[in-house]
């Protein structure tokens, strides 16, 4: 397999009829895409009989844990909801997770990544490309007061101008990575030993899905943002690639080279793997939902008299975990 992905160009252009479908879905309103019969909206597959997904056969899935829940928040967490997960006919590989983490597990992964791992140094996002990023007292939270007095200098002053701790949370952030660090100018991981990946994240991530969690790539969406047509070849291996969406829905487009394609409906808890023929398909998100957040994620994260001047910043976030093995 490493054969194989060496020759996938990670600078390729995804098929015309592609780009087609996605600028086609961009302009479409939210009453358009609750009426468009060809997307596929993963947390209404219980109530349709949709042809385009068929139930996945337990043989070929990764037998899920759903006790890993409780471990991962540190307490016990009652499950009682089935889990049934679906494969698209037309996209073998392509597996839909509906409505697989439950709140409280999706609260713990906004709170583990954005105060704890954002904070770590080792984790790089956007921004430090071009500005110099500072260092928050004991690694605390970028929404604790302590933080909101820091200055991100830009490293090229004629070109950038100087950023507050809120216009970073805010605006300039759009993504940071755990584990290895990708290269997203060169398209590659840097040789020499990642930082490690997170391990509670990392213990979840391992006991859901068939694959250990080596890298991952948090994005942040705001209403507008899209993600472009793109395929994900740099790691050297064919293991599955495991996404997890949170906050405002997103409108996920997925296709192989041949023409099969489908777009997905993806509402917050819903995971999506990636693997078989299509570990390597080419995949965006065309349109953010605006107004789809659920009610009860909206504040984060304020709560329990904390972070009460960022309340409702989840309200108009898109948050997608996007976890994928390096190495064979």
């Amino acid at each position: 397999m490493k054969g194989l992905v060496a020759m996938l160009d990670p600078y390729a252009k995804p098929p015309a009829a592609f780009r087609e479908i996605y600028k086609r879905l961009q302009k479409l309103s939210v009453v358009d895409i609750s009426n468009e019969s060809a997307i596929v909206d993963l947390q209404a597959l219980g109530q349709t009989s949709e042809s385009r997904v068929r139930e996945a056969s337990r043989h070929t899935l990764y037998p899920m844990s759903p006790e890993a829940f409780g471990e991962f928040t540190g307490t016990r967490c009652e499950t009682t909801k089935a889990f049934t997960v679906y494969e698209v006919s037309d996209l073998p590989g392509l597996f839909l997770y509906p409505d697989l983490l439950p709140r409280d597990i999706q609260l713990q992964i906004l709170a583990k990544t954005f105060h704890r791992d954002l904070s770590n140094p080792q984790h790089l996002t956007n921004v430090h490309t071009h500005y110099d990023v500072p260092t928050t007292s004991a690694r605390s939270s970028y929404f604790s007061p302590a933080a909101q007095g820091l200055i991100f200098s830009p490293r090229d002053p004629a070109i950038h101008k100087p950023i507050t701790t809120q216009q970073f949370l805010d605006k300039k952030l759009r993504w940071m990575t755990l584990g290895g660090q990708y290269d997203w100018t060169n398209k590659v991981y840097p040789a020499g030993l990642p930082p490690p990946f997170p391990s509670d994240i990392k213990q979840l991530i391992e006991s859901l899905f068939p694959m250990k969690a080596e890298a991952a790539i948090v994005n942040l969406y705001s209403p507008g943002d899209t993600l472009s047509l793109h395929r994900d070849v740099s790691e050297e291996c064919d293991q599955p690639l495991a996404s997890i969406s949170l906050g405002c829905e997103g409108i996920f487009l997925v296709g192989l080279d041949d023409g099969r394609a489908v777009t997905l409906r993806l509402r917050s808890g819903d995971a999506v793997l990636m693997s078989g023929d299509s570990r390597f398909a080419w995949h965006g998100v065309p349109k953010v939902v605006a107004d789809t957040c659920p009610e009860w994620m909206q504040d984060w994260p304020a709560g329990g008299g904390q972070f009460e001047e960022w309340r409702g910043w989840m309200a108009g976030k898109r948050i997608n975990l996007n976890v994928r093995q390096m190495f064979d």
